[in-house]
């Protein structure tokens, strides 16, 4: 029996989820055709916007589905008329890389030890910039969960006439987001992240600001996104959200329990931005001198999947450049273990997760006292 404890990385389908997909297949019009089953196709995909739009506090016509959250932050940063940006140390991969892609000067936010950002760098990053800027900075963090001030960066932002993308990829299904509240110009979601399918996003962008495709070809999108639409996994998208908001979860006492696991458990366990809001589902930690690497195997041969602090394209573990940009040692970088929770997450997976930890913890700590 598998116990899965890797929803950052990938939540399970949601049943509602995959029911939606399947009914969507059997509508095989374009939704750019005129005729009746293009119509029922475009029907399905503005219901879909519709449901979106509503469970993130925003207007339909500000939803642009795109084909994951990557695509979506890629557009924000690449499309969007700025002469500068500044992005945080600790964004996802696909923020760093379009921010270097754009063409445009980049400054790094810095973050504190706790994972969160320096709110007087950025004054000091936007008092002497010029031109138009742009700043992107995460909802939560990926790796550790770490919550960002995302509405004191708006009130900043405000006061330099800076424009600000929040990628939302991670905390959609977790948190309230809310993009009315949070008062951002521009937020990128995913839909797998929650329990819809892969390969499907959203790029919500504020009423009247004006943002080029990143994919260009037809005017599909209101011409903001080419293609022709993935109304599956749109389907499948919208009916997570639903889902999610109707069966919201509560991981708070899981994810507590896993962390009196790691307190009482042997050796003298880190866990990152413990001092800090956290999603309530992601325990991102360290045993000291246990590679990542190491431990994953462990695990995945116990029938635990859980990840690393951040995983490249090839599935090998690398140093975390979050926990870099937190100050945390070389060794700690290497040894980070992420364990997230998600909606089919329950008592007994945690219960198993602990025991193949005590295993694995007690045999690193008798090796190294071996050496």
């Amino acid at each position: 029996m598998r116990t899965y404890l890797d929803h950052n990385a990938t939540s399970p389908v949601r049943p509602e989820a995959r029911d939606a997909m399947l009914a969507a297949l059997d509508l095989h019009g374009n939704a750019s055709s005129v005729h009746e089953e293009g119509r029922k196709a475009r029907a399905l995909i503005e219901s879909a916007r519709e449901q979106v739009a509503r469970a993130l506090g925003t207007i339909a016509p500000t939803v642009v589905f795109t084909g994951g959250g990557s695509e979506s932050c890629n557009q924000a940063l690449r499309c969007v008329k700025a002469d500068r940006l500044i992005v945080s140390a600790i964004e996802h991969p696909c923020v760093l890389e379009a921010a270097r892609a754009a063409g445009r000067p980049v400054d790094v936010l810095p973050v504190t030890e706790e994972g969160v950002v320096d709110l007087s760098a950025l004054a000091s990053l936007l008092a002497k910039a010029d031109g138009r800027i742009l700043v992107s900075v995460m909802l939560a963090n990926n790796e550790t969960g770490a919550v960002q001030p995302i509405r004191d960066v708006v009130a900043l932002a405000a006061q330099h006439d800076a424009l600000v993308h929040c990628d939302a990829v991670q905390a959609l299904g977790k948190l309230p987001v809310n993009f009315g509240l949070l008062g951002v110009d521009l937020l990128s979601v995913s839909a797998h992240k929650l329990g819809g399918p892969q390969g499907v996003g959203a790029l919500v962008i504020r009423d009247g600001l004006p943002v080029a495709p990143l994919v260009a070809g037809g005017g599909q999108e209101l011409r903001r996104r080419a293609g022709t639409e993935n109304v599956a996994g749109i389907a499948g998208f919208a009916a997570a959200v639903r889902a999610a908001g109707e069966n919201e979860s509560d991981f708070r006492n899981l994810q507590a329990k896993l962390e009196a696991v790691l307190a009482s458990g042997p050796g003298d366990v880190t866990v990152f931005s413990r001092g800090v809001e956290r999603l309530p589902n992601t325990v991102c930690f360290a045993l000291d001198g246990l590679e990542a690497d190491t431990a994953l195997m462990s695990f995945d041969l116990d029938g635990i999947a859980v990840s690393s602090g951040s995983a490249c394209s090839s599935g090998k573990v690398q140093a975390s450049h979050v926990l870099k940009a937190m100050g945390a040692s070389e060794a700690a970088t290497k040894s980070a273990i992420r364990v997230s929770l998600g909606w089919s997450s329950s008592v007994e997976d945690v219960n198993r997760f602990s025991d193949s930890w005590q295993k694995i913890a007690a045999r690193h700590l008798a090796q190294a006292a071996a050496a």
